[in-house]
C-alpha cells in the first residue's frame, strides 16, 4: 500500500492579514541563551532578531523570521516552501512523487473530513517572539464519523534558523478503528542545491545526481538501481543502505558542496518514537520516483526492520503528540562541519526539552514531568560490570494485545500462549519449538514495535546508575538491556507522578541461566556487527557473495575458528538466480497474517537452503539437559532453523519475526531469543556437531545471529 500522497496546493490569493511586532520578552531571550542555543552565523551577531511575522492569506500561511520564510498551505498542512536567508531548499518541481514537507501514514486511517487552518499562536500576542500554525482535519457531524482527529503544526521562533514540525492524533471513544504501519514526515529537497547526504559517522556521502539514478538499471530490487553514469557509476543505489537507529543519530541531513548551505532534521527528543533505541528506520535517499529527488524523513512509525504497531479500536480513546522535530537549517562551512554544527543543535535543543512554548493538554510541560533514577546491579557470575558493555534503561507501556479489527487482526492474540520476548516461554510440550505467532512476533506488542504510547530511554553510567528525565506520569514497565548480557530486565508496575523525583534504589538483574557455558559465539548486543561484513553491512547485496566466500557454508569450529571472518554476518539461502521482475516494497510482507514467503516467485529465481555446522569438542561424555540459546537480530519472511545435534534432529525455532533485514542491507531488526532443548547424552567426548539448517522457497529468507551459546544444565543421576 503506497502511503497517503500529500493533498494538492492552491495557489495563494492575495494576503488577508499579516502579524508582525519588533518586541520580544527579555526573559524569553535570556531562556535560549542560557539552553546554549547557538547555530551557524547566518547574520551579522551585531544585529537585532527580526520579530517573527505571519501572512495569512486565501490558501497559505508565510512564517517569516528574517532567516527563514515558510509557507504552508491551510488546507492540507504541507509545507510548500521553505526559504533560509533567500535560497528556496524545498523542490518546487519534479518528474514524479511529491513535493514539500508533508505528513503521510501507510494502513487503515480515516482523517477528519472538516479542515481548518488555524492560527494558534499569534505573534501580535507576544511581540513577534513566535508564532504557530496548524491545520485541523475535525470530525463533521454531517458526515460518517473519520477514525482520527489530526492537528498538524508549525511553529517559527524569534532568531532562530529553526521550523518546529509537531503533530496530534486523536481517536475518540465510538470512533472507526485505526491500524497504522508506518507515518512520518517527509521533505523532497530542491535537487539543484543539496547534493551530500550526513546519516552518521560512517555514511557521509557525496550523492549521485538525480539525472543518475534516473539512468540506473534494474537490480533485484525496485528500490535500488546500478547506476552508470556519474560519480558512483558501476555501484547500486539502495535507500535503505542509510537507514540507523533513530537514537544514535539526534541530527541528520542534507547539504550542499556548492553553496554551503545544510537542511537537517534535529530530534530533541525520542519519546514519541516507535520501537525504542534499537528501532531502525530510514532517514535520507533519493526519491525512488522519475527524477530521484533528494529526500529526508522522520520515521515516527516505522514499518521496516520488524515493523511497528499503532491499533486503536472502536471502543478506545487515546492520543498522541507527535514531536516536535526541528528543521535546523545552518550555513558556511563543508558538509562535515555543517553536520557537526547540526550535532550540536541537537544537544541544545535537548536541553530545552520539554519545550515551554509548546501548549498541548498532550504535551505536559517540565513541572509535570518526572525524573526516575536507581541503579541496576548485574548478578552474573560470568559477566561482571567491567565485562558489560553499554546499557539501555528505558520505561515504556506494558506489553498489551492489539485490539480485534473488524476484518483484520483476529489471529494477533491467540489465547492459551505464554510469550515474552524477554523470557520465552512455549506451551506444554512445545520445548523445543516456538509456536508460529502472527508473523513470528509475539501475541502482544512490546517496546521493541510499540508506536501507540510514550517511551522514555537513557544510557546507564558503567556502575549501573541511570536517571531517566522528562518522564510523563503513568505506570510504566521499566526495562533494561547491556552489550555483553544475553537476556532483558523487566519491572513492571512503576507508578510515576507529575513532578515526582522517583528513586528505585538498587534494583538487582539476575539474566536467566540453565547451566555452565560449553561455547559461544558472538557478542550479545542485538545486531550482527561482529561478524564477516558487520563493519560495512550498508553496502547492497552482500548477500549476495556467500556462494563465492562459502562453496561449502559455514564450518565453525570452537576455540579455532574467528567469528569475525568465519561466521557470516548473515545466513542467507544460496542464491542461484535472481527473478526477472525486482521486489517492489509493496510486494514485502505486509500486515497480514502469514503470507507467502516468495512474494517474488519467478521461472528464473533458483535458491538453495543452506546449512551451518558449529564443531567443537568435550574432554568426556557428560549429562543432563543441553540448552541451545539463539538471539536473531534479522529475518526473512517464514524462515526457521532446524537444529540437529551430530545428526540428529532435536529442533527448530518455529517461525523467526518477519523483519527483511538482510535485503534491506541492515545489521539489526526485531530481536528475539530462541531456545532448544535436548538430552546431552547425544553429546560424546571428542569432536561433536551441531547444525543449523535454513530451508529455502525465496531469496529474501536470511536469517541474522546476534549471539548464540550451548548451556549445559547437568545431572549426575541422569542415565
Amino acid at each position: 500500500m503506497a502511503p497517503t500522497p500529500p493533498l494538492s496546493r492552491r495557489p495563494s490569493e492575495g494576503p488577508i492579514r499579516t502579524f508582525c511586532h519588533t518586541w520580544l520578552p527579555a526573559l524569553l531571550m535570556a531562556g535560549l541563551a542560557g539552553a546554549g542555543c547557538s547555530f551557524a552565523p547566518v547574520s551579522p551577531a551585531r544585529r537585532a532578531p527580526t520579530p517573527v511575522s505571519l501572512v495569512v492569506t486565501q490558501g497559505h500561511f508565510i512564517l517569516d523570521n528574517g532567516l527563514l520564510r515558510a509557507r504552508i498551505e491551510q488546507r492540507s498542512g504541507v509545507l510548500v516552501s521553505l526559504r533560509f536567508e533567500g535560497r528556496e531548499l524545498l523542490a518546487q518541481q519534479s518528474a514524479g512523487g511529491a513535493l514539500g514537507g508533508y505528513w503521510s501514514w501507510v494502513g487503515l486511517l480515516t482523517p477528519g473530513p472538516r479542515r481548518v487552518g488555524q492560527v494558534r499562536i499569534d505573534p501580535a500576542t507576544n511581540g513577534g517572539a513566535l508564532a504557530e500554525v496548524a491545520t485541523e482535519f475535525l470530525q463533521d457531524p454531517e458526515r460518517e464519523p473519520a477514525s482520527v482527529e489530526m492537528s498538524l503544526r508549525y511553529t517559527m521562533l524569534r532568531g532562530e534558523p529553526c521550523l518546529y514540525v509537531s503533530a496530534v492524533w486523536r481517536h475518540r471513544a465510538g470512533d472507526p478503528p485505526l491500524a497504522v504501519g508506518e507515518a512520518r514526515y517527509a521533505l523532497k529537497l530542491n535537487p539543484d542545491l543539496f547534493d551530500f547526504l550526513s546519516v552518521d559517522k560512517t555514511r557521509q556521502r557525496h550523492m549521485p545526481a538525480p539525472a543518475d539514478w534516473d539512468r540506473g538499471e534494474p537490480t533485484n530490487l525496485k528500490e535500488a538501481r546500478r547506476l552508470v553514469t556519474g560519480r558512483h557509476a558501476g555501484t547500486v543505489e539502495h535507500k535503505y543502505d542509510y537507514a540507523a537507529p533513530l537514537y544514535e543519530i539526534p541530527a541528520y541531513g542534507w547539504s550542499s558542496t556548492r553553496e554551503r548551505i545544510g537542511l537537517w532534521i534535529v530530534q530533541p527528543s525520542w519519546e514519541s518514537v516507535a520501537g525504542g533505541p534499537t528501532k531502525v528506520e530510514l532517514t535520507g535517499h533519493l526519491d525512488v520516483n522519475p527524477g530521484g529527488t533528494p529526500t529526508l524523513l522522520w520515521m515516527w512509525l516505522g514499518s521496516h526492520y520488524g515493523g511497528s504497531s499503532l491499533v486503536v479500536g472502536t471502543n478506545e480513546t487515546w492520543s498522541k503528540f507527535i514531536g516536535p522535530i526541528a528543521l535546523y537549517c545552518n550555513r558556511g562551512g563543508r558538509p562535515a562541519q555543517l553536520w557537526g554544527d547540526a550535532l550540536e543543535r541537537a544537544r541544545a535543543e535537548a536541553a530545552r526539552w520539554p519545550y515551554d512554548w509548546v501548549r498541548d493538554p498532550d504535551y505536559p510541560p517540565a513541572s509535570e514531568r518526572a525524573v526516575v533514577r536507581g541503579r541496576i546491579r548485574l548478578l552474573n557470575p560470568e559477566t561482571t560490570p567491567s565485562r558489560h558493555g553499554r546499557m539501555w534503561v528505558g520505561l515504556t507501556a506494558p506489553d498489551h494485545p492489539v485490539p480485534a479489527i473488524r476484518g483484520r487482526g483476529r489471529r494477533f492474540n491467540r489465547p492459551g500462549l505464554a510469550f515474552t520476548n524477554a523470557t520465552p516461554t512455549a506451551p506444554p510440550g512445545l520445548t523445543n519449538r516456538s509456536p508460529d505467532f502472527f508473523r513470528g512476533f509475539p501475541p502482544l506488542v512490546d517496546w521493541q514495535r510499540d508506536g501507540k504510547h510514550y517511551q522514555f530511554w537513557t544510557r546507564a553510567r558503567p556502575d549501573g546508575s541511570f536517571e531517566i528525565p522528562h518522564v510523563r506520569p503513568g505506570t510504566w514497565t521499566l526495562h533494561a538491556f547491556a552489550e555483553g548480557v544475553l537476556g532483558e530486565l523487566v519491572r513492571t508496575g512503576v507508578t510515576v507522578r507529575a513532578g515526582q523525583q522517583l528513586d528505585l534504589g538498587e534494583i538487582p538483574w539476575q539474566p536467566e541461566r540453565f547451566g555452565r557455558t560449553l561455547w559461544e559465539i558472538g557478542v550479545p548486543d542485538r545486531t550482527a556487527r561482529e561478524f564477516r561484513h558487520g563493519d560495512h553491512y550498508w553496502q547492497w547485496g552482500l548477500y549476495l557473495r556467500y556462494p563465492q566466500e562459502f562453496p561449502h557454508d559455514v564450518d565453525y569450529v570452537i576455540g579455532r575458528s574467528d567469528w569475525r571472518r568465519d561466521w557470516n554476518y548473515v545466513q542467507p539461502p544460496r542464491i542461484r538466480a535472481l527473478p526477472g521482475i525486482p521486489l517492489s516494497e509493496e510486494q514485502e510482507i505486509t500486515e497480514e497474517p502469514d503470507p507467502p514467503a516468495n512474494g517474488n516467485a519467478g521461472p528464473r529465481t533458483r535458491v538453495e537452503p543452506t546449512t551451518w555446522t558449529i564443531r567443537f569438542a568435550l574432554p568426556e561424555p557428560v549429562r543432563g539437559t543441553a540448552v541451545l540459546r539463539m538471539a536473531f537480530c534479522g529475518a526473512g519472511p517464514r524462515c526457521r532453523i532446524e537444529v540437529a545435534v551430530n545428526g540428529r534432529p532435536v529442533g527448530d525455532t518455529g517461525l523467526l519475526p518477519a523483519t527483511s533485514t538482510m535485503h534491506r542491507d541492515g545489521i539489526t531488526g526485531y530481536w528475539t531469543e530462541r531456545r532448544v532443548r535436548f538430552d546431552a547424552a547425544l553429546l560424546r567426548a571428542g569432536e561433536n556437531r551441531i547444525t543449523l539448517h535454513l530451508p529455502a522457497e525465496s531469496w529474501t529468507q536470511g536469517v541474522l545471529y546476534d549471539y548464540l551459546r550451548l548451556e549445559l544444565a547437568e545431572d549426575p543421576d541422569a542415565p
